[in-house]
């Protein structure tokens, strides 16, 4: 809240910049000037963690209705029991976790603020375990933890965007059309991807935490590795390369950082034999 003197100050800001016509206004054209100022003030504010969840909700919603959700109830409880036992390990257990697999033949992951995760069908079909598995997912909730897409959906949001969501945050009774509008235009950043930075920090992220929910640590470069295999040109990896930094680079990065320190964990299980039998049922 502003004080009497910030009020003041604003006021006579005003009177000097109007011109001379400008004075023949009433009490309310000066609430609204107020109001705007206030606006603006706090949309440098943070997004609180309920609006967190609901903006991820509603991009999740969008995310959905490109690529539905694989129709295998079996598969996607084993899916979400594997995310949900990650996501214990972490500083953010209590957020509303849902893990998902596409109806999708591309190659990628995607994870939305509040704690919304999903694989592809295409990359599940290229995993071999539970711990590649475990890598891939751990990588989408070290994005949810460090709120890489909410930063960066802020970033290149609108000012007045951000400010309408901070007023409208006062009405909980109902969802937040702000926060609808939010998520479509941030809902673009993911056929543009996240700094480079962002997408090695959570892989750095995602080796710690499959390794504390008691993975072979190794299950993210085992998938980095088949990544790094696929050529190129193939068309089910594009948005994969277009929005992630190459697997060697990634690799290469895990390499200095796993180097000694994880070796008394690779004797780990990778779980191979139950991811079989769980993604066995998935139509190609």
């Amino acid at each position: 809240m502003m004080n009497i003197k910030q009020t003041v100050l604003i006021c006579a800001l005003v009177f000097v910049a109007a011109p001379a016509g400008a004075f023949d206004f009433n009490f309310g054209d000066i609430g609204k000037t107020l109001e705007t100022i206030t606006k603006l003030k706090d949309a440098t504010t943070d997004i609180d963690e309920p609006q967190e969840i609901e903006l991820g909700e509603n991009i999740a919603s969008n995310l959905l209705g490109a690529a539905p959700l694989v129709r295998n109830p079996g598969l996607q409880q084993y899916v979400n029991q594997v995310g949900l036992w990650l996501a214990l390990q972490t500083e953010r257990p209590d957020l509303p976790w849902h893990f998902g697999v596409l109806e999708d033949s591309n190659i990628n992951a995607f994870a939305t603020p509040g704690g919304n995760i999903f694989i592809t069908k295409g990359l599940l079909q290229r995993m071999n375990s539970e711990a590649e598995l475990a890598g891939v997912l751990a990588h989408e909730i070290g994005h949810v933890l460090r709120k890489h897409h909410l930063e960066a959906i802020k970033k290149s949001a609108r000012t007045s965007l951000l400010a309408d969501v901070a007023v409208q945050a006062a009405d909980r009774k109902g969802r937040n059309p702000a926060l609808a509008k939010l998520a479509g235009a941030g809902t673009e950043l993911y056929a543009r991807g996240l700094d480079k930075e962002d997408e090695f920090e959570a892989d750095r992220m995602g080796v710690v935490i499959a390794t504390r929910a008691g993975y072979d640590p190794y299950g993210l470069p085992a998938v980095l590795q088949v990544l790094e295999s696929i050529n190129p040109q193939d068309s089910d990896l594009a948005l994969m390369f277009k929005t992630h930094p190459t697997p060697s680079d990634r690799l290469e990065l895990l390499d200095r950082l796993m180097s000694k320190r994880f070796e008394g964990y690779d004797t780990r299980p990778n779980l191979a034999v139950r991811f079989k039998a769980a993604k066995g049922a998935v139509k190609k």
